[in-house]
Parts: C-alpha cells; sequence; structure tokens
C-alpha cells in the first residue's frame, strides 16, 4: 500500500515541476529576447554591380607591329594607349632605328624584334618607357588591309612622290592598298622619325573619320576576324573584359583619336628618344587620375 501511495503522489508531482519548467522557460526566453541578447543582426545587402560600368581598369596599352617585308621597309611601330573612360585612343610612333640604353647595354626596337620578334619588342618599349605593354598585335599585309577596309580606309593630306598619289598636300581618299604603301614609303625627308609620325597620324585619322557606331555594332564580328589573321597574345577573356568600355568609346565619343611621335635626337642612322618627352607622355596618358 505504502508504495502505491508514493507512486500516486510522485507523478503529479513531477508532471507540475514539468510545466513549471516550461512557463518559467518561455518567460526566460521572452526576456532573453527583449532584453536583445542573442539577437542576430540581418545580413546586408549585396552591392549589385553596375552592368556596363566603365573605369580606369579598362585602360590598356598595346602595341602595334606592321611588318610587310615586300615593301622593302623595317617594320612600323605605334604604341597604342587606349582609355574607354576618357573615351580617348592614343598613338605613339616609335621610329623604328630607336636606341636606349637598357640594363646597362644599347638595345633597339628593332634589334629587339628581329630577335625575339613582337614580344620582345614590346619588352623594348617597356623597358625604355617604364610603362606595363599589357599586349601585342603583329600585322602582316593582309590583316592590315583588312583593318584599313573595316575602318572604310581614310582621307588623308599626301605631300609625298609616291606613284598613283597627288603629289600636293591635298585632301585624298586612300583605300587599303594605298594606306599600306604610305605608311610604308621609305623617302620621307625626315626618315624613320617622320614615317612613325605620319603612320601613327593615318591611323588617328582613320579611326577618327569612321562611323563609330557602325564600328561599335559590328565590334564582335570584326575583332574574330582580325584576331585569327594577326599574331598577338591577346586572348578572348581580355576582350571580354574590356569589350564594354571599347564599344561605348566609339559609339559615344567624338573624335577619340589622338596622334603623336617620340620627340628624340637623331644620332647617325639611329634615333635616341627623349626621357623628357617620355615622361611627359606617361605623366599625361599612362597615370590614373
Amino acid at each position: 500500500m505504502a508504495n502505491r501511495k508514493t507512486g500516486s503522489i510522485a507523478v503529479p508531482f513531477l508532471a507540475t515541476i514539468f510545466i513549471g519548467l516550461i512557463i518559467v522557460g518561455g518567460i526566460a526566453a521572452g526576456l532573453y529576447k527583449y532584453l536583445g541578447f542573442g539577437k542576430q543582426e540581418k545580413p546586408a545587402e549585396p552591392i549589385p554591380r553596375t552592368s556596363g560600368m566603365v573605369t580606369d581598369a579598362d585602360n590598356h596599352t598595346v602595341l602595334l607591329v606592321l611588318d610587310v617585308p615586300e615593301r622593302k621597309a623595317p617594320p612600323t611601330f605605334i604604341l597604342m594607349r587606349s582609355r574607354p573612360i576618357k573615351k580617348e585612343l592614343v598613338f605613339i610612333g616609335i621610329p623604328s632605328n630607336s636606341i636606349a640604353l637598357v640594363d646597362g647595354g644599347q638595345e633597339s626596337i628593332l634589334g629587339s624584334y628581329q630577335s625575339g620578334g613582337a614580344a620582345a619588342s614590346a619588352e623594348f618599349v617597356e623597358k625604355v618607357f617604364g610603362v606595363e605593354v599589357d599586349r601585342y598585335m603583329k600585322f602582316d599585309s593582309a590583316s592590315f588591309r583588312k583593318i584599313s577596309d573595316i575602318f572604310g580606309g581614310v582621307t588623308y593630306a599626301v605631300n609625298a612622290d609616291i606613284a598613283g598619289f597627288k603629289n600636293d598636300g591635298s585632301q585624298q581618299y586612300l583605300n587599303s592598298d594605298q594606306v599600306e604603301q604610305f605608311v610604308t614609303y621609305m623617302m620621307f625627308e625626315g626618315g624613320e622619325y617622320e614615317r612613325s609620325l605620319i603612320s601613327a597620324d593615318v591611323l588617328k585619322s582613320m579611326v577618327n573619320q569612321a562611323d563609330g557606331k557602325r564600328i561599335a555594332d559590328s565590334f564582335d564580328s570584326n575583332f574574330n576576324t582580325i584576331i585569327n589573321m594577326v599574331e598577338s597574345d591577346i586572348k578572348a577573356s581580355d576582350y571580354k573584359e574590356h569589350k564594354t568600355a571599347i564599344k561605348n568609346m566609339f559609339e559615344n565619343g567624338t573624335s577619340i583619336a589622338v596622334a603623336i611621335s617620340v620627340d628624340g635626337t637623331n644620332a647617325g642612322e639611329d634615333f635616341i628618344p627623349s626621357n623628357g618627352f617620355i615622361e611627359n607622355v606617361k605623366d599625361q596618358y599612362f597615370k590614373e587620375k
């Protein structure tokens, strides 16, 4: 009998304790939450990326090399600085007879090219100019004529005694064959310096005279065509990264191209670039503001 009595008291007693714990626990949890303990901060909303945003990261530098041995001319070297954020393309003509002291020894852009190709000439430019040359593109006759056709040729004032050209300084339309013939002409009075300046200026004029929207609209197909015709270290990922900015520059820019030639001193058959000029060019076109 004693055992049954103890059991009958224990069951309601344990039930009372259990219910009490639930009530007390609920009150404690409410106070805990009310006082802010254990509160989890709401995670911040992710900042969406702005599609089509153009920044300084889209700026890039490419060494352009035109090598047409059948024209009996040395390669043409043009350093192209692209600044989509400013809607600006800068073409810097580098004389093919340029020399400089590099790592304590005399080197030339032509010697670098002849020993290691366009990649080696890009390294020469990097060392002499103190800038990063991101990529290079080497054009032969076919690829250069193709890109001239894409831009629609150029109207330019020719003052050189070249067969088939007006030699009176008047503006005349040049098709792709004539453009190639003009920029590889070897008898300019100013020698390689003048040829480098004219080459950069012809490219500038070709870009500025083209229909920017037409170039932008056909950029994808034209890029694929050209990149398969040239020797280059430009990758598909490079194009994908910068194409929106480049298209925007062509479509919305006005007279986007600028042409300059390296200033310096003729020393016999060689040309020595001016350090002062190089520093000015770096400050004006290669420093991100």
